[in-house]
Formats: C-alpha cells, sequence, structure tokens
C-alpha cells in the first residue's frame, strides 16, 4: 500500500492533445523516462535518488582518472562567455566537493560508494574511442542552446554540467557511445529537471528506447518508414518527392533525430517530446499481431477452387506516431513541396519551417490520419476476399483497443 500522499504522475497530463503542466513537468519526467519506478513510493524514491547520486559521482569520477587531460573543455580563446562560464564551472565544482568534505558521511552513504566502487571496479575504457567520444562532444557542447535562457549568462555553465553528463554516458556505454545530437536530447533534461545526476539517469533510460535512431541504419530505417507512410497518404505528394534528383527524405533526418526541435516553439517542442515519448497511439500491439494473424489464417484456409482474392494490406506496426507528425508536416506544406525541384530547395524549406508550426493543428491533423490510415485498414479487411473462422467483430474490437 503506498502512503496517502503519494503522486500518481498520470494527475498532471493536460488533455485533450496531451503534454505535461510546466509546473510539474520535472516530476512527470522523472516517471515518465523510467528514472522513478512508476510503482515506487514517495518514501522509496529519496533513497533511489541517493543511490542513483553515488553511483553516478563514482562512474564520473573513475573516467576523469582514465582520462585527465579531458576534465577541462579546451577552448579556442574566442568565447568569452563560454570561458567564464568555465572559470564559474570550477569553482562551484571545488566548493561543492570542499562541502562533501567537511560534512559527515553517514554509514549508508559508505556503504553505497563502497558498493558502487565494487560495481565499477572492473569496468574499463577504450581510451582512444572515449577521447574521440570527447572530442566531437566538445565540439557539440558549446553549441547547444545558446538561446535559452538556461544556458545564457552565468547559466552557461549548465553547458559544463551537459559535457559531464554525455562524456560519462559515453565512457559506460561504449555500444553507443556518443553521436552528433545527443546534445540536443540531453540538454531538454537538464533544462526541465536541473540537475545533474537525475539527468543522467533519465537520458540513459530515454536512450534504451532511441538510440537506434543514432546509428546510421537506425536512422535510415526511419527515413524509409517516413517515404512508406507518406506513400499511403499521400501518393501524388510522395512520388514527387523521390523523383530523381532528390535523395529521398534525407530532408526530415533533423526532424526524426530531434523530435521535431527546432519546429515548434521551445514549450510546445517539449510537449511533444513528451507526446511522442508515451507512445501516443501507437500501432505496436500485440492486438494488431494478433489481428495480422487471422489474416493468415483466413487466406489459409479459402477453399482451393475460390478465385484468390488480393492480399489486404495489413497494419504497418512500424508506423510510430513520430511517423504520423512527420507525414502531416509534409502534407501540410504539400503545395511549397511541390515547387521545389531539388535538395537545396527541400533543405531552405525545412529551414524556413523552424519555430513557425502550430503543435495543437498539428496533432490533430497526425490523429486524424492515424485514425483514416486504420480505418482503411480494416476497410481491405472486410473488402480483401478473406472470411475469418472467429467473429469479424473481433478486429474491430482489437483496432478500437488502440484508439481507447
Amino acid at each position: 500500500m503506498k502512503e496517502a500522499d503519494d503522486i500518481s504522475p498520470y494527475r498532471y497530463f493536460v488533455p485533450p492533445l496531451g503534454g505535461v503542466s510546466p509546473a510539474e513537468r520535472g516530476l512527470v519526467w522523472r516517471f515518465l523516462f523510467g528514472m522513478y519506478p512508476c510503482s515506487s513510493t514517495a518514501a522509496e524514491r529519496p533513497l533511489l535518488v541517493q543511490q542513483m547520486a553515488v553511483r553516478y559521482q563514482v562512474m564520473k569520477s573513475k573516467w576523469r582518472q582514465s582520462v585527465p587531460e579531458a576534465v577541462r573543455l579546451r577552448l579556442n580563446g574566442t568565447d568569452a562567455e563560454l570561458e567564464e562560464a568555465v572559470r564559474y564551472h570550477e569553482r562551484r565544482q571545488a566548493l561543492l566537493q570542499a562541502q562533501e568534505q567537511r560534512g559527515e558521511v553517514s554509514d549508508r552513504l559508505a556503504f553505497l560508494q563502497l558498493q558502487a566502487q565494487v560495481l565499477f571496479e572492473r569496468t574499463t575504457f577504450d581510451l582512444n574511442e572515449l577521447q574521440e567520444a570527447i572530442r566531437i562532444i566538445d565540439k557539440d557542447v558549446p553549441r547547444t542552446d545558446r538561446d535559452l535562457d538556461y544556458f545564457l549568462g552565468e547559466g552557461s555553465g549548465n553547458l559544463l554540467v551537459l559535457r559531464d553528463i554525455l562524456i560519462t554516458y559515453a565512457a559506460f556505454h561504449p555500444e553507443v557511445s556518443y553521436a552528433q545530437g545527443m546534445n540536443d536530447l540531453c540538454s531538454r533534461f537538464l533544462e526541465v529537471l536541473d540537475s545533474e545526476v537525475d539527468t543522467f539517469w533519465s537520458f540513459s533510460c530515454c536512450m534504451e528506447k532511441f538510440s537506434k535512431d543514432f546509428r546510421a541504419d537506425g536512422l535510415h530505417r526511419k527515413i524509409e518508414l517516413a517515404a512508406a507512410l507518406l506513400r499511403e497518404l499521400d501518393p501524388q505528394l510522395h512520388d514527387h518527392l523521390v523523383t530523381e534528383g532528390k535523395e529521398s527524405f534525407t530532408f526530415c533526418h533533423r526532424w526524426l533525430l530531434l523530435g521535431f526541435q527546432r519546429e515548434f516553439e521551445h514549450g510546445d517542442a517539449l510537449r511533444l517530446f513528451e507526446v511522442l515519448s508515451c507512445d501516443h497511439l501507437e500501432l505496436i500491439s500485440q492486438q494488431v499481431d494478433r489481428a495480422r494473424h487471422r489474416e493468415r489464417l483466413a487466406q489459409t484456409h479459402s477453399p482451393a477452387d475460390t478465385a484468390p482474392a488480393p492480399a489486404p494490406r495489413a497494419v504497418n506496426a512500424a508506423f510510430t506516431f513520430e511517423l504520423f507528425i512527420c507525414a502531416t508536416i509534409l502534407i501540410d506544406h504539400r503545395d511549397a513541396l511541390l515547387r521545389c525541384r531539388d535538395d537545396g530547395q527541400l533543405i531552405q524549406f525545412t529551414t524556413r519551417l523552424q519555430g513557425t508550426l502550430d503543435l495543437d493543428s498539428i496533432l490533430r491533423k497526425a490523429e486524424e490520419h492515424f485514425y483514416n490510415y486504420c480505418k482503411r485498414c480494416a476497410w481491405d479487411f472486410m473488402n480483401g476476399g478473406c472470411q475469418p473462422s472467429g467473429n469479424k467483430e473481433d478486429f474491430f474490437d482489437q483496432l478500437r483497443s488502440l484508439f481507447f
């Protein structure tokens, strides 16, 4: 039984188009991205945070000892604000260390530190790979969100916190390491959570789902799916965008990699990130798999003397709601896109969209495209010559479960 004052994250979601109240965003994100287990109680969470804080500090200390020359961000002297931020960050770190040394260490904290040291004692780094990751991080971090208040003035010291988080992640996740764009993803966690430790663990949980998007094959697959969905929704626009002389849908690369971070006003971009991260209206479900299985069975058991019916088009479970957002933006601007004749014009088109899109309008239209796609799939099933052995209503019940 949870305490009476325990907090459910679901009470803070804002109907009808999704998103979280900005005042409660930090708490909800800790649940949404897995830092807090949804089953945890108010009494348990401070203990979890303490354990995560100790582990993070041990992890950060370990890579700093292995690559001491990378502890300080190297600057070329042309960014005075960041130069001051480095000095401010170092003074703040020294003050925190002094406070920790003066404070008494509880038995529990001492045990957690020993436990973390044992846990990571045998961790080794490929120094060449880690140094290469740090080199790229040091190029990306100074360019991250410098127009946001959180990273302006004294707040630019937060860029150094972001750097430590990214290096620690790369050091202890060598199978992923670091790729360009992770700084933009991680920066939104740091801005919302305003905590180095909480950002590291929330970002790490998020990357369990999204790390494949930062690999060339993963992003290429997502771009292919975006093209396939547009072909379903607007064949004419699709054919125009894949004609000779255009590199297919690579101009959507940044949208899909960063979750449309630049295309909406900053607050709306955070809200959309929440909508996409909670798997809103996803087609990946056991119900859809069962419906597709019944379609195949119906085809297999149809009478031999019956003329073969055209195979019904099944629901493509790989069409995530993120792809419906992408397709909606393209369809919403189809006239401008139909006038584009080469890749250069397509890139100019995407640049002009930055910060101009209306999120509520896009969400409504994307949901409409989603529902229409599901209705079309159901219609194909009913008229594709298949006679399922079970009740046809089961198929609609399974599709309906996606909507409620």
